[in-house]
């Protein structure tokens, strides 16, 4: 039962947050604890929502799309399609940690821009 819990609320989490609410998210997602992975940003809660506050400010008009939520254990991994100002668009891998109250204590994520040709006719989703 709590991995689908846990699904729901990392989509939650994260879309609350990209959306420019990361305060509220942290408020209601996020445990005692949260440990950042990516270099780009602060560890604990407060570089979190610095982060994205800053994201809402300079690139308001950005969107996400969920693709794939994948759950096991304590972890859930989101496979995301960002699209950026000037049309740059971004494949998104986002992994949390849940600790045993079902809040969200640690991060890693993976980013990469989608370019223009591929070698192949598939797509990064």
């Amino acid at each position: 039962m709590y991995l689908a819990e846990n699904k729901k609320n990392a989509i939650a989490f994260y879309k609350m947050a990209y959306d420019g609410n990361p305060q509220k998210a942290v408020d209601l997602y996020v445990g005692d604890d949260y440990i950042q992975h990516n270099p780009a940003v602060a560890n604990g809660t407060q570089g979190f929502i610095d982060y994205f506050e800053r994201m809402q400010r300079e690139y308001p008009d950005k969107s996400i799309d969920f693709v794939r939520c994948i759950a096991e254990d304590d972890l859930v991994a989101l496979h995301t399609h960002q699209v950026w100002p000037g049309n740059d668009e971004y494949v998104t891998m986002d992994f949390f940690r849940f600790d045993e109250h079902g809040k969200i204590v640690e991060h890693w994520d993976s980013i990469q821009q989608i370019p223009e040709e591929s070698a192949n006719p598939n797509t990064m989703y």
